[in-house]
Order: C-alpha cells, then sequence, then structure tokens
C-alpha cells in the first residue's frame, strides 16, 4: 500500500549508508526531496520534513541510524495530528456516523467497509440510505449491505434525506443498534445546494462524528476539498478511498498535517475487507519497511477462532495438516482482505507484497484448480493426504479437469508446504524462517522480532 513511498525513503538511506558527513546528508535530503515530490506529496510537506530531518540529524550527529531516527520521528509528528483514531464509540449507543463527501469519491462503498469493519467487532450497525440524489445510490447500498449481512434502512416514500434519518434514528434506538452509518449525498463538485442539504441533515442526525471520504486518485485535489467541507460543515476525520488504485500514495502523508484533521481509515482494496485503521506510529513503521505486526494482529483475531487457531497448531506439529484445514485458512484469509495488504504488514515482506502485484486469492487459477481438485476428492482423501495413491490420483484428475501431472505436482506442493509448516512450528521456527527469507532476498526480520 505504501510502496511508492517507502522507496523513497528506501532510496535517500542508500546515499547516506556509508557515510557520516554533511555532503553525504545533503546528498540524503535531495534525493528523499525529489522522491517525494515525485509520489505526490504536498511541496509544503516536503520542505518541513526535509527541514525537521536535517535538523534533528544534525543534532545527533550525521549517520544512517541517526539520519532513519530522525526521519522516524518527524514522519511521526507529521502524521499526528491529535485527535480520535480509528473508530471510537459514544458512550451511549448508538454512535451515530455522518459519511460525507464529493460524488465518485467511494463515499457508499467505504460506508459499507466500515460496516463491515464493525461487524467484525461484533457491533450491530444500522446504514442508512440518505443519498436520494444520485439514483443508484439506494440500489448499491442495497447490494452491499446485502453482501456483507448488515442492516440497511431506506425510505421509497421520501425524498427528503431528513425524514429518511428522523426514521432511521427512531429505528436504531428501538431496536438498540451500536451503531448508525449515514450515507449522504455527494455531487461532482462542491456547491450551495449540497452543503445546504449536508447542513440540514447534519441538524437531524446529531453525529457524533463527521468522515470524509477522499479520493487518493485526485491527489492534492483531496486536500482541498477535505478543507472546504471542514470549514463548511466541520469534519472530524478523513478516510482515503481507492489507495490501491494508480495514486502515488503522496497524499497519504500531508492530508492530516494540511487540513488537521485526523486520517482515520485507508481503503486499500475493492473488497469490503479491504479498510485499514489508521494509526500514525504503526504507519511510520510500514513506512519505514518494518511492517505492523500489532495490525496483523488485529485483523487475524477478527477472522481466526482461538480454539481452532490452537487445534491447528496441534495438527501442524504433528504433521496432520490436511486439506479441509486449507480449505479452512483460505476462507479465513479472504476476510482478511488482499493478500498483498497482509504480507505488507509483516515485517521484512515488502518486497515479496510488491511481488504479488494485484494477486487476488479469490480469481487465482492455482487456488481455483486446487479447491476443484480437493472438491473430487472423499471426505477420508481430504483428512489424510497419505491415501492418495495413483488410482485415486487418476480418479480426482478426471473428476476435476485437470492433467495427472498437474494433480501430482498440487499434491506434492501441499505436502511440502506442510512439512515446512511443521519444521516452522518448532523451537527454532522463526530462525528458520529468517534464513528461508534471506534466501529469497526478502530482507528478513529486523533482529528485534526474533527475540
Amino acid at each position: 500500500m505504501f510502496d511508492t513511498l517507502t522507496d523513497s525513503f528506501t532510496n535517500a538511506i542508500k546515499k547516506i549508508r556509508f557515510h557520516d558527513d554533511e555532503k553525504a546528508l545533503t546528498k540524503a535530503l535531495n534525493e528523499l526531496k525529489k522522491s517525494l515530490l515525485k509520489a505526490d506529496v504536498h511541496h509544503k510537506v516536503v520542505r518541513e520534513l526535509i527541514k525537521e530531518v536535517e535538523i534533528e540529524t544534525k543534532k545527533a550527529g550525521i549517520g544512517k541510524d541517526q539520519f532513519l531516527n530522525a526521519l522516524r520521528k518527524t514522519l511521526y509528528k507529521l502524521l499526528e495530528t491529535g485527535g480520535n483514531k480509528g473508530f471510537v464509540f459514544a458512550s451511549k449507543p448508538p454512535t451515530v456516523i455522518l459519511m460525507t463527501g464529493l460524488q465518485g469519491s467511494g463515499k457508499t462503498t467505504t460506508t459499507g467497509k466500515l460496516a463491515n469493519y464493525l461487524k467484525g467487532k461484533k457491533k450491530k450497525v444500522l446504514v442508512v440510505a440518505a443519498d436520494l440524489q444520485r439514483l443508484a445510490a439506494v440500489e448499491q447500498l442495497r447490494q452491499i449491505t446485502s453482501q456483507i449481512e448488515v442492516d440497511l434502512y431506506e425510505d421509497e416514500a421520501t425524498k427528503n434525506p431528513v425524514e429518511v434519518v428522523q426514521g432511521a434514528l427512531e429505528k436504531a434506538k428501538k431496536s438498540l443498534y451500536d451503531v448508525v452509518l449515514i450515507d449522504t449525498a455527494g455531487r461532482l463538485a462542491i456547491d450551495e445546494e449540497l452543503m445546504q442539504e449536508l447542513k440540514e441533515v447534519k441538524e437531524a442526525a446529531k453525529p457524533d462524528e463527521i468522515f470524509y471520504v477522499a479520493d487518493s486518485l485526485t491527489g492534492q485535489d483531496a486536500v482541498r476539498t477535505a478543507t472546504s467541507f471542514k470549514e463548511q460543515i466541520g469534519i472530524d476525520g478523513v478516510i482515503l478511498s481507492k489507495y490501491d488504485g494508480d495514486s502515488k500514495g503522496g497524499v497519504a502523508l500531508g492530508i492530516a498535517h494540511l487540513v488537521q484533521v485526523p486520517l482515520r481509515f485507508i481503503g486499500s482494496g475493492e473488497k469490503m475487507e479491504d479498510l485499514e485503521v489508521f494509526i500514525p506510529e504503526r504507519i511510520v513503521n510500514r513506512l519505514m519497511g518494518l511492517g505492523d505486526i500489532e495490525g496483523l494482529a488485529e485483523k487475524t483475531a477478527g477472522v481466526i477462532d482461538e480454539k481452532k487457531a490452537k487445534q491447528l497448531t496441534k495438527k501442524i506439529k504433528k504433521g496432520k495438516f490436511n486439506f479441509n484445514d486449507f480449505l479452512e485458512q483460505m476462507e479465513a484469509m479472504k476476510k482478511m482482505g488482499s493478500m498483498k495488504s497482509i504480507l505488507g504488514m509483516i515485517p521484512g515482506m515488502g518486497s515479496m507484497a510488491k511481488a504479488l502485484k494485484d494477486f487476488d486469492m479469490e480469481n487465482s487459477q492455482e487456488l481455483k484448480h486446487l479447491k476443484a481438485m480437493i472438491a473430487s476428492m472423499t471426505p477420508k482423501e481430504r483428512e489424510d493426504p497419505d491415501l492418495l495413491n495413483n488410482s485415486r490420483k487418476q480418479r480426482i484428475a478426471k473428476g476435476c479437469g485437470l492433467d495427472i501431472v498437474e494433480v501430482n505436482r498440487m499434491i506434492k506442493q501441499f505436502k511440502n508446504a506442510s512439512k515446512m509448516m511443521k519444521k516452522f512450528s518448532g523451537k527454532n521456527g522463526m530462525k528458520d524462517l529468517q534464513a528461508m527469507m534471506s534466501k529469497m532476498g526478502g530482507g528478513g526480520m529486523p533482529p528485534g522480532l526474533m527475540k
């Protein structure tokens, strides 16, 4: 997700790696400046960051470690605007959130993603279809809420969003909802009519917070429109959408600082699961290539049952990992979002995440073939891969429409993966994993994480 920005910092660090003089620092700062501007970071932000890094590095004594520490400290200062982080619940439910943004910013999809995120936290969510300007908006919300199995409030009897909001809040209180997400109307540009309608909806909803959805693909325009909404409506947080697109990523580095409103979430893919909490400390670690173990733990906690995880670990240690376990893990992984996003959170796996590019688990031909092969097995064969002799493999190949060579290859890969997992589940698992990653050119993990 932060590939372009991380590359900017990596290129700058290379300029100072083996030197500790002012000339090396100047080269590193020039490289950093050039890379950040190329990544579409706002020129004011670049100027501030370069100046601060230079001062901090000189204060500590010029060198690679001092430069790294100064960069980390300055980035954190830049991203930390104070205010709430992630999603904050009201002291008395329901927590009411007004979702705002321009038409085409991804506001309605983001509302669905946020609802899905909250559902994963075991919250009862009501999504409100109060965008009555765009004809397809209500239908889009119907499809999204049906997909993620979250309740939708709509009222076809009225064209007044205020009446829709009033009815929704009444229902939310009666039915004891934890959160109400109100999808409001957007326009192709900021106009008086839009702002007036939003003010009326805000008055009726009395929201606990107002989120502004900014389109990453619009670059620095996202900063200008967010500022305008803040001045006219008042916003408590920004959600960056479409961050997985052709955006160079620089807008994430400056929007909170320039608008002086915290960046709360980032939409990192097309799936409903692809919404990440923006917490400055964690984001700085990821920008510096150190991953986000806490964020990964939170993602996995939401989809992996602790009891089942312990049972699976025991099976892996005994070398009993089977095809049913594999399918179960694939389904859990799908709920966590894109594979690229997950790998980006693991220290030392940044290069592997980049290599994945647009890999999609659901549309992967390899995984489709593997699932078809497993579907052609008997329940006993799925439970015990050792039963798969030549005649059984021939039958499975016919059942899934694959060549016997392909079936043999996939079964061999599966068995090798099972052996590898068994090895890594032992006492020296992390050291073995580190050695394997080094051979693969993954760069390894920071030594502190291996203790």
